[in-house]
């Protein structure tokens, strides 16, 4: 591969259009996270909102292939990816506002017209959504092509995650605090509301100055005009890339495991119920998690620009799922109660750390801190299987390959609401449960199947999906290579056709 047809990004580049990430992750949190306990404690949609959120899903499976397809068709004098930024970023602001702080006030007597609000706010947002999600996966294989620069987005965007995600994980309890404004009720939702629009607008701008440079047509593909891509035809790039199916299975897999093991109200129980200290328990820990988050990240980084990021991937899931069966056995042991069984930080102003909570905080600490550096890890992958389907039929189709994750990507975030829904029915809590719902017997096997047993069987999904996946860190240098030398010969005069025949 030759200087004149590797594609490399500069620094601030790589460090800032994956805030674009975490502007939807922001998103993530403040919709994903707590739509339902909105449209419950709130609204008084008993039941509705968490099916509502996974019935969703089959309007998504309509929309997102028509939005990946109008994107691959779209190339402005704004760039192919910047104005489904702009634009996604828009709709989720004006849906969110609309949702969290005028639906309420829409009076009880008039409850169709909440479930009309909720439900076709909900469905606006979720396009949104997927305009500016999609494009953090579409617009990978136009950053880098750079086999070693690639693996660096997993960790500046995490850092973009933090400035999101983490945020609203933070500042979310603390206002949820009784000394502020109380438990996740309408007014917390109204606060939240204009921090969390705030927050995303800021990474999205950021964003945008990180893309600008690269949305530009040079840097599509191998630079030849190509035919328009009918809906025939993604279903054919589909059906034949092997690689996205099996990356979409393992995407999925890490997806679902963050979901469900970081979701609010598995937290409220198993912090607040079974530990029965929220407020001292839950901040702290989610800081320890981060904190061993970061030597992993720095290995895995290590480990996909050595061997690839397929290895990477499976090494640190192997990881997780060995540290949560020992996570799973702590929770096993525990005992309402008993101080000796029980998480204990702090006691009456002192430190207090039993060899109980010592045990956790290393086992679930390696545990996070692996599965969370390899949660977003299949986004930088996406490019490999985009650059794979250009390396087999000289295609350049980014929007399709975003889209199909961005579907598992709120497919698997809305399951993890309505599996948490449904867990707490069958053990007869009424409503979602919140930092001050008492413990409940069989909430203790609740907590384990959703924090513990969950995840892993999505780890072995992920583990078995990425058996079969041919992406290896040498196939990618081949195809790299390949496409590198079409590239070159196309920019020289030679057709498409003929680049595609000669460069095998």
């Amino acid at each position: 591969m030759t200087d004149k047809t590797l594609n490399r990004a500069k620094l601030y580049q790589l460090v800032l259009f994956p805030l674009n990430n975490g502007a939807t992750n922001v998103y993530f949190v403040l919709i994903l996270s707590y739509i339902a306990t909105f449209g419950e404690n709130v609204l008084g949609l008993l039941g509705f909102a968490s099916i509502m959120v996974t019935v969703m899903r089959l309007f998504d499976a309509i929309t997102d292939p028509i939005i990946g397809a109008l994107m691959d068709k779209t190339n402005t004098r704004f760039g192919k990816f910047r104005p489904f930024m702009v634009i996604g970023n828009l709709i989720m602001s004006i849906s969110v506002i609309a949702l969290y702080v005028f639906t309420p006030m829409i009076p009880e007597t008039a409850m169709w017209a909440r479930y009309l609000a909720f439900t076709l706010l909900y469905a606006i947002w979720v396009i949104g959504y997927t305009f500016q999600t999609s494009v953090t996966r579409a617009a990978q294989p136009v950053l880098t092509d750079d086999p070693k620069q690639r693996p660096l987005f997993t960790i500046f965007n995490t850092v973009g995650s933090l400035a999101g995600m983490g945020v609203m994980q933070f500042i979310g309890p603390i206002l949820a605090g009784d000394r502020f404004i109380g438990d996740f009720n309408a007014t917390w939702f109204a606060v939240m509301t204009p921090i969390g629009i705030g927050m995303s607008v800021l990474l999205t701008i950021l964003a945008i100055i990180g893309i600008w440079e690269k949305d530009n047509e040079k840097y599509f593909g191998l630079g030849a005009k190509q035919e328009k891509i009918k809906i025939k035809d993604y279903l054919s790039i589909i059906r034949s890339n092997k690689p996205i199916q099996r990356l979409m299975i393992a995407g999925g897999g890490c997806k679902l495991a963050l979901a469900i093991a970081t979701n609010a109200n598995v937290l409220c129980m198993l912090y607040g119920a079974m530990m029965g200290n929220y407020d001292s328990l839950y901040l702290p820990m989610m800081v320890l998690g981060y904190v061993f988050s970061v030597p992993f990240f720095l290995m895995t980084i290590r480990t996909s620009q050595k061997k690839g990021q397929k290895a990477s991937l499976v090494k640190y899931v192997s990881v997780a799922l060995i540290c949560y069966v020992g996570v799973t056995a702590l929770l096993l042991l525990w005992k309402q109660g008993d101080p000796a069984f029980n998480l204990s930080l702090m006691s009456e102003g002192k430190l207090s750390i039993n060899l109980y909570t010592v045990l956790f905080i290393l086992l679930f600490g390696v545990g996070y801190g692996a599965y969370y550096a390899t949660a977003d890890m299949p986004i930088p992958m996406v490019a490999d299987c985009a650059d794979y389907e250009t390396y087999v039929s000289g295609k350049f189709v980014p929007g399709i390959m975003g889209t199909l994750f961005s579907l598992v990507d709120k497919l698997v975030s809305s399951l993890s609401a309505t599996v948490v829904s449904i867990a707490v029915t069958i053990i007869g809590i009424k409503g979602l449960p919140t930092k001050a719902t008492p413990y409940t017997p069989g909430m203790n096997l609740v907590v384990i199947v959703l924090f513990c047993i969950v995840p892993m069987v999505a780890w072995i999904a992920t583990l078995i999906a990425m058996k079969g996946y041919s992406l290896t860190g040498e196939k990618m240098k081949h195809i790299q290579a390949v496409n590198a030398k079409r590239k070159e010969a196309i920019a020289d005069g030679m057709s498409l056709e003929d680049a595609m025949k000669t460069y095998k």
